[in-house]
């Protein structure tokens, strides 16, 4: 490893640049997104602790060493224990960065059980819903048009959103990986009135008309018969029950069926 520069008998290399500046982005990334709550005083004192111990460790002093040491494991243990709502927004915050997404890929598939869980009771109650999955392209422009969310896929969540007398009711859920990024959205209709001798509703038609614009997944719970339809590429299924729904989420979901749609898209923009 090339050496830096030299402090008297501290050697500072490449490496050690390195680390240290991930490890204070590490630090500015969490104290930034707690930065208002309780936990970011505790956090400030644990850094304190833990800046102290290192000197302690540095200078060889052994029995303030030693007792800061037993102090810091156990403030870890509490921060983690009493600010657990924190940290779960910390690492949701980290799981969408486009950095670290380079490396974690995030699957629907983990939620699949959830949506079809959802999907299954309201056609079971004949309350109509819109959900939209993204694949490879974003849907920014659509998610604007609604009540932007993010908050992490339920099922109870995805009921409370349909029920007939909610705010939200109206339009498309668009989900992405594993947030419902937005509610009550705008989406552009098909041309299409009749599909297979079944006329097609406002629902329906919204729910294919995105498909024929981006790469998507629409399922459609239908307000009058409770049927689910899922529509993809401008076609539409219908008839899904709680097993071939899930089957079919799987399968449009497959790290093979995702790569072969971001190459298909790929040529059409070269085209």
């Amino acid at each position: 490893m090339i050496d830096l520069f030299k402090i008297d008998f501290i050697t500072i290399t490449l490496l050690d640049v390195v680390d240290i500046i991930l490890v204070a982005y590490l630090f500015y990334i969490i104290f930034n997104n707690m930065r208002g709550t309780i936990a970011s005083q505790i956090f400030a004192g644990l850094v304190t602790l833990l800046f102290m111990s290192f000197l302690a460790q540095a200078f060889n002093m052994k029995a303030l060493g030693f007792l800061l040491k037993l102090i810091t494991d156990i403030w870890v243990i509490a921060f983690v224990i009493l600010f657990q709502p924190e940290l779960r927004r910390l690492l949701i915050i980290l799981s969408r960065n486009r950095f670290l997404r380079f490396f974690i890929r995030s699957d629907v598939q983990q939620i699949a059980d959830e949506i079809v869980s959802a999907v299954v009771e309201l056609s079971q109650k004949q309350h109509g819903a819109l959900i939209v999955l993204t694949r490879t392209t974003g849907l920014r422009g659509v998610i604007e048009t609604g009540i932007q969310m993010g908050s992490k896929v339920s099922k109870s969540l995805l009921q409370s959103i349909f029920y007939p007398r909610s705010a939200l009711h109206d339009g498309a859920v668009i989900i992405r990986n594993n947030l419902i990024e937005a509610a009550r959205c705008t989406l552009p209709l098909t041309a299409q009135n009749i599909i297979d001798g079944f006329q097609l509703g406002m629902r329906h038609k919204a729910g294919i008309g995105i498909t024929e614009q981006a790469d998507v997944i629409s399922i459609i719970v239908s307000e009058e018969t409770g049927i689910i339809s899922v529509a993809e590429n401008g076609k539409l299924t219908r008839g899904f029950s709680n097993e071939s729904l899930k089957a079919r989420l799987n399968d449009a979901f497959s790290p093979k069926a995702v790569k072969f749609m971001k190459a298909a898209f790929k040529n059409l923009e070269n085209e």
